[in-house]
Formats: structure tokens, C-alpha cells, sequence
């Protein structure tokens, strides 16, 4: 069994405590990795305290201690932050942009009002570097997931049993060009090449939809290249990563598969991945790659 492996199925004390000098405090989002740091933190003796979003954080959450909050709940955050003495500080998983009507403003954003009207400027990076800095200027240290828990960071290699092609090495060149590109205008973390051709790239949807996307392309005969195509992922050049790293997992190889794909390449050490094992299980099943390669943004 590896070491990654490890980690899965017994929650290995692998968190990287030198970073972590106190309870540590989970803000969490959707999908599995909130819960996995949590794991990893207790197996370690680390205490922890996750404040999940409401509709976005996984029930998984209720097995720790937790606090949850609605949207412009701000003071409550910190309240549980505070009683529970966590300065260090993850924030993990995905969101959607809260429906106003759903906000619900207590004191504490009230006196973060200039800050949060602050948000409405700019792109997903200006937002995220913003809310970096306000914890970080109340006291707190915000660490990435991977700066905690590395193994979940893609290493450099094939992952799983099938390794790309001449051609999907060349479809991922292509597309690790157009993802510098469009992260150099804050529009997105991945792009789909097949056969030298651009079949899609990410946008507002995000990458599973994009995916789908791709797949209704191909069904109706306008996927153009002659290749079965290759999904990359990587991040933002200068994007803020300790809140907003690329993320794949067993929904990102099933919706690969289902596109027709050859397989998905992603920037090593710059993208996380949610349930390993299940995750490579997916892509040996399904005769697809997942390929982390080197990754320098200022590459052209």
C-alpha cells in the first residue's frame, strides 16, 4: 500500500503540524475534502472545528466539532473560530454565489460592510485574495489545503495505469497554453483539446459541465480534431492557491470518460485531488489517463 493509499483508508497522521501550531479551524464548502483534513488533523491530535456553509457544506461535517452559518453570517464565523481557539485557518470546498435573498446580515458583517462591498469589484481572484487578507488582518493564518495535508496534492507522473500518447502529449501542450491564457484573464482552470483542436474551455460553469458540454459536442459531430482529447487543469498564474486550488476527483474521470476523452493531465503540485483511490480506480476502469505534469505558468 502507498503512502497516499495510506492516508485514505486509515487517515494516517500525515498533516504537516509544523505549519498548524494550534486547534485548527475548517471553513468548508462543498464536496470531501473538508471532512478529509478534519480526519487527517484528528488522527494527528490536532484538534479541529469546522464552520460549514449551509447548502454547501457535505452533512459528513456533523461527525466533528462544528458550527454551521448562512451566508453574511460573518460575526458567527469568527465567534466559533474564536471559542474554540483556532488562529489557524483552511478554507475548502466549493461554493455557488449566495441568492441575496438568502443573505442573512448579523452585527459582524455589519462592521465588515466596507469590506464585503468591496467584493462586488473584480473577477473570482480578486474576491479570493480579499477574503485571504481579511482573516489574515484579524490575526489569522490561512494555509492551503495542500500546505497542511501534501499527499493531497497531484505528484508529478502517471497515476494511473494508462499513460498519454505522442498525441494526447501534444493535445496537452496545446491546452496547457490555452489555460495560461485564460487564466492571465480570469476566466477559468481547464480547456479540452482533441487532435490539436480547442473544444472547450471553462468558464462560469465550471469543469463537470464543461465536460458535459463536451460530450454533446462530440455526439452531434463537431468535435472537429481527430483525437479522443485530453481534459488539463491548472491554476491562474498568480491566483490565490491557498483558497482556490484545481480540483479533481471521481466526478472529474467519470465525466471525462463519458466526454470520449483519453484521459486528464494537470498541473503537478498545483491541483488537489478528492478520494484517491476512488479516483484512480475510476480512470483504470474506465481506460483513461490522469497525468500530472510539470507545471511553471510562465511557460508559453
Amino acid at each position: 500500500m502507498s503512502q497516499r493509499q495510506a492516508v485514505e483508508s486509515e487517515q494516517t497522521n500525515l498533516l504537516k503540524t509544523t505549519n498548524v501550531t494550534g486547534p485548527l479551524g475548517i471553513i468548508a464548502g462543498r464536496g470531501s475534502l473538508p471532512t478529509f483534513i478534519a480526519d487527517a488533523a484528528e488522527a494527528d491530535d490536532l484538534p479541529v472545528h469546522i464552520v460549514g456553509i449551509e447548502g454547501e457544506a457535505d452533512p459528513e461535517i456533523e461527525r466533528f466539532p462544528h458550527t454551521c452559518i448562512k451566508w453574511g453570517e460573518v460575526g458567527k464565523v469568527f465567534t466559533a473560530l474564536e471559542s474554540n481557539n483556532c488562529n489557524d485557518l483552511v478554507i475548502i470546498g466549493g461554493v455557488s454565489r449566495p441568492d441575496l435573498r438568502n443573505i442573512r446580515i448579523d452585527l459582524g458583517a455589519l462592521k465588515a460592510l466596507p469590506f464585503l462591498l468591496s467584493l462586488r469589484k473584480g473577477g473570482d481572484d480578486h474576491v479570493l485574495s480579499r477574503i485571504v487578507q481579511f482573516f489574515e488582518q484579524k490575526g489569522y493564518r490561512v494555509h492551503g489545503a495542500g500546505d497542511v495535508l501534501p499527499e493531497l496534492l497531484v505528484p508529478e507522473g502517471a497515476l494511473s495505469r494508462r499513460s498519454p500518447s505522442a498525441e494526447d502529449e501534444a493535445d496537452m501542450a496545446i491546452a496547457f497554453d490555452v489555460v495560461r491564457t485564460l487564466g492571465t484573464l480570469d476566466i477559468g482552470q481547464a480547456a479540452v483539446v482533441s487532435g490539436g483542436y480547442v473544444l472547450a474551455v471553462e468558464a462560469a460553469e465550471g469543469t463537470d459541465a464543461m465536460l458535459e458540454r463536451c460530450a454533446e459536442i462530440k455526439r452531434r459531430g463537431r468535435s472537429h480534431g481527430t483525437g479522443k482529447g485530453v481534459l488539463v487543469k491548472a491554476p491562474k498564474p498568480g491566483q490565490e492557491e491557498r483558497v482556490d486550488m484545481p480540483t479533481i476527483g471521481p466526478q472529474t474521470m467519470v465525466k471525462a470518460a463519458e466526454a470520449g476523452l483519453s484521459g486528464i493531465a494537470v498541473a503537478a503540485q498545483h491541483v488537489l485531488i478528492a478520494e484517491y483511490n476512488r479516483t484512480i480506480e475510476i480512470a483504470n476502469e474506465r481506460k483513461i489517463f490522469l497525468y500530472g505534469a510539470p507545471w511553471d505558468e510562465s511557460d508559453t
